[in-house]
């Protein structure tokens, strides 16, 4: 069982606070205005993932390529979303259930869980929560506008994302397979820069850079890490068009890979 302490001085606003898990584990409970200083620390989630029998939701874990860990998810739907910020190459720190945000109620205090804190590369902070939008009860309006308003005496955003396009969700997926740096090989990696420096069949750039066998899993990561690039919204197959990143230095990139 964690211990609790309060730490910290007056928040923004005394009527919300924040507790979250310090890097021992031991719950903090601090005013929220606090919480920006803490920030740096929150990396675990505040709470566990339940999973049980007949269980409607489908809980699990991801390795983020972001953040070179495991993130939890507690739905396909946040999962959706946890790989959509794990390929967007903005985003520097992902954390799942980083905090529990507390304000008085009627009767007792009323306390939320986001699903995601993000850290970006500009250092903005947005907190998320993944709901489909038909899926919204009062309870979670109420529990949504609640962390909107305390988000915005921080200076950070808030917002709730529906469910991703299915062709989008499934390219995203697919390509997150080959995520991890070991499906990257710095001489492959060389020739299809040089195959797709004009856009051309993702098959036919495979079989230039070498047999596809080998040359596609890197094909797919350079795509994963957006050095390469192609339309997503389209279902990705043989006959995608795929081209270099026209912000990409190839020989810089490989360089430094094979460093």
């Amino acid at each position: 069982m964690h211990r609790t302490r309060r730490i910290g001085l007056p928040g923004l606003d005394e009527n919300f606070e924040a507790i979250y898990l310090d890097d021992q584990g031991v719950e903090q409970r601090v005013p929220w205005g606090w919480l920006p200083e803490v920030v740096d620390v929150l990396d675990r989630p505040v709470r566990s993932f339940p999973s049980y029998r007949g269980q409607r939701n489908f809980p699990g874990w991801y390795w983020s390529a972001t953040v070179g860990r495991q993130v939890g998810f507690e739905s396909w739907v946040e999962r959706d979303h946890l790989v959509a910020l794990d390929f967007d190459p903005s985003v520097s720190g992902i954390v799942s259930q980083p905090f529990w945000l507390l304000w008085p109620g009627e009767s007792k205090t009323r306390r939320h869980a986001p699903d995601f804190l993000v850290r970006l590369d500009d250092d903005a902070v947005l907190v998320l929560d993944s709901r489909p939008l038909e899926l919204i009860e009062e309870a979670d309006r109420e529990a949504f506008g609640v962390t909107d308003r305390a988000c915005a005496l921080l200076g950070w955003r808030y917002a709730v994302w529906d469910r991703l396009d299915p062709v989008l969700v499934a390219n995203q997926r697919w390509l997150a397979g080959y995520r991890h740096p070991r499906c990257f090989d710095g001489q492959v990696a060389a020739v299809l820069l040089e195959a797709f420096a004009r856009p051309r069949s993702l098959m036919d750039g495979a079989e230039v850079a070498g047999d596809p066998l080998r040359t596609l899993p890197v094909l797919y990561h350079l795509l994963w890490r957006r050095e390469l690039m192609t339309d997503l919204s389209l279902v990705l197959s043989h006959r995608t068009i795929v081209q270099v990143a026209p912000t990409i230095d190839r020989l810089a990139l490989v360089g430094e890979r094979d460093g």
